[in-house]
């Protein structure tokens, strides 16, 4: 009888994590387009120049990409840095990219999970979301598994893959309102 009891506890448990990360994906997947996109600049068109870069240095913070504590992210260069409020970078990363890009600009973190199941189906953790792209949630995230593969092509999907390691930096430093400026 006690197995029996454990098996039942266990199946609850489980579906209980299940019903619970279903709905977290639900909640992140039907966020409102305005929501997510808080504008404190105008949005360039999406033809605008890329930031200037430093040709000697391709993993120095690029030019005009805003002033204080901020993530940069480049959509181009597939990069980003976390900025303190000094301006000085205190970290910088290679992502994997979603298959749906931000316009350039700047937004603030809207939401953040600690682990769900990114709209690929892949395990992930320290899910960072700052803005949405015709439906698709666009945030950093980490797989449980370590993986930074490239997404199908055609797939929608708005996670920007970094490493777990890069997924823990990211964490701790952009919490809800941190600034997020995209760049080309």
């Amino acid at each position: 009888m006690a197995s029996s009891s454990a098996g039942f506890v266990t199946a609850l448990t489980a579906a209980a994590f299940m019903t619970v990360g279903y709905l977290a994906y639900q909640a992140s997947a039907t966020v409102p387009p305005g929501l997510g996109r808080t504008q404190v600049t105008g949005t360039p068109a999406s033809g605008a120049a890329k930031a200037p870069r430093d040709r000697r240095h391709p993993d120095a913070l690029p030019a005009r990409s805003g002033r204080g504590e901020r993530v940069v992210y480049s959509v181009d260069d597939d990069r980003v840095w976390l900025v303190g409020a000094d301006n000085r970078v205190q970290r910088t990363f290679r992502v994997t990219p979603s298959t749906v890009d931000p316009l350039p600009g700047t937004y603030a973190v809207t939401s953040r999970s600690s682990r769900v199941t990114g709209s690929d189906g892949v395990p992930v953790e320290h899910v960072v979301r700052f803005t949405s792209v015709q439906g698709v949630v666009i945030g950093f995230s980490a797989a449980v598994n370590g993986s930074t593969a490239k997404p199908d092509p055609k797939e929608r999907t708005g996670g920007i893959r970094q490493t777990r390691a890069d997924g823990d930096a990211m964490w701790q430093f952009a919490t809800i309102g941190e600034q997020v400026v995209v760049v080309r």
